[in-house]
C-alpha cells in the first residue's frame, strides 16, 4: 500500500517510527507547522517532523486541510491509505475521500468510550480499570468511524497520565502494524460503534485540577494522576498556589477539617479529606522546580506545617 501519515506530538512520532522500523514506505508525512517555543520564541519542529526528516521523508505542513491547494497536493500524491495519529487538524470529508482505501485513526481509548481530545485523562478521572487503543476508519464525525481493531490496556491503581500514555502508545504501535498486515480482512469485518455507549473526553480545563478537600481522597488522587505533566493538580495555602504532583491514598479517617495538614515528614504531607487522607509526596511551589517533601523540609521553608489548612482559593 502507498501510505501517507499525519500526526504531530510525541505520541504520533512513536507510531511513525514504528512504521519506518517495520519497513513501510511512506510517501509523505503531514504535521502541523513549526511553533514558537521558549523565551526566544524560536520556531521548533514537531516531534513527527523530526522523525520524518531524520528518515528522509517528504514533510508537508499546511495550516489547514480545508484549502483547495492542500487538498490537491494530497490528491496528487494519491495514497492508498492515510494514517492519522493525533494530527490536530480537522480532516474535511473531501480529504477523507482522497485515499483509495480511506483514512484510519489511532485513538487512545476503547471506542465508543471516550471519544474526543483527552481520552487518557478522562479514563483516569473516571477510575476506569481498563483503557486501550482503537484503530478505526475515519468518517466525518468525532471518533465515530467503524472499528477495525482494538487492544486493551490495564490501568494500574497508581497509573498516571504519563505512564498510561506510554502503555497505550506501545499498544497502539502494535495495533497499527497488525491492522496494516491484516487490512483487507479487518476492513471487511469492521464493526459499527454503538452510539448509545459513547462518552466524550473533553479537553481538561485548569479549573478541573483544583483540589476540593471535602471530596474523598480517592477522587483527589485520580485528579493528581490525571493532571501530571499537563494540567497539574493544585491547591492554595496562605495565598500561595501549590502544584501537587505525586500522592497516594491513606485509608485513615480524620476528624480534622478537610484540607488540614495532619502531619509532615520526609515521607510526605498527610492531608485530611472528606473521606480518608491524601499523602502528598512531591509538590511544586510557585516559580520553583518540583520537590520531594524531604527536599522541601531541607529547604527550611515553613509554608507547609502540621495544622495548616489548604484551601481552594487564594
Amino acid at each position: 500500500m502507498r501510505l501517507c501519515f499525519a500526526g504531530t506530538p510525541d505520541f504520533s512520532a512513536a507510531h511513525l517510527s514504528a512504521l519506518i522500523a517495520a519497513g513501510h514506505t511512506i510517501d509523505a508525512v503531514y504535521t502541523q507547522p513549526d511553533r514558537p517555543f521558549g523565551r526566544g520564541k524560536k520556531l521548533r519542529p514537531s516531534p513527527v517532523k523530526e522523525v520524518a526528516m531524520a528518515a528522509g521523508l517528504e514533510v508537508k505542513q499546511p495550516t489547514s486541510l480545508r484549502t483547495g491547494g492542500a487538498q490537491q497536493e494530497l490528491a496528487s500524491i494519491a495514497p492508498d491509505l492515510l494514517i492519522v495519529v493525533a494530527y490536530g487538524l480537522i480532516l474535511p470529508k473531501i480529504v477523507l475521500d482522497i485515499p483509495k482505501l480511506g483514512c484510519i485513526n489511532v485513538h487512545a481509548s476503547l471506542l465508543p468510550r471516550w471519544r474526543g481530545a483527552a481520552p487518557i485523562e478522562r479514563a483516569l478521572l473516571a477510575g476506569d480499570p481498563v483503557s486501550g487503543v482503537t484503530i478505526m476508519k475515519m468518517d466525518a464525525g468525532l471518533d465515530t468511524g467503524d472499528i477495525l481493531y482494538k487492544q486493551k490496556v490495564v490501568i494500574d491503581p497508581e497509573e498516571d497520565r504519563i505512564s498510561l500514555t506510554d502503555k497505550i502508545c506501545e499498544a497502539g504501535k502494535l495495533a497499527l502494524l497488525h491492522t496494516l498486515s491484516h487490512f483487507p480482512e479487518l476492513s471487511n469485518q469492521a464493526q459499527r460503534q454503538n452510539n448509545s455507549l459513547s462518552t466524550y473526553a473533553d479537553k481538561l480545563e485548569k479549573s478541573e485540577s483544583l483540589l476540593l478537600w471535602r471530596e474523598p481522597a480517592e477522587k483527589l488522587h485520580r485528579i493528581v494522576r490525571a493532571g501530571l505533566g499537563r494540567t497539574p493538580a493544585f491547591s492554595f495555602i496562605n495565598g500561595a498556589r501549590l502544584q501537587l504532583l505525586e500522592a497516594s491514598v491513606e485509608q485513615t479517617e480524620s476528624q480534622k477539617t478537610p484540607g488540614t495538614i495532619i502531619k509532615i515528614n520526609k515521607h510526605g504531607v498527610l492531608i485530611a479529606c472528606g473521606e480518608a487522607c491524601l499523602l502528598v509526596t512531591r509538590i511544586a511551589l510557585p516559580g520553583k522546580k518540583p520537590w520531594t517533601i524531604a527536599d522541601l523540609l531541607n529547604s527550611g521553608t515553613d509554608l507547609l506545617r502540621a495544622g495548616a489548612i489548604l484551601s481552594h482559593s487564594e
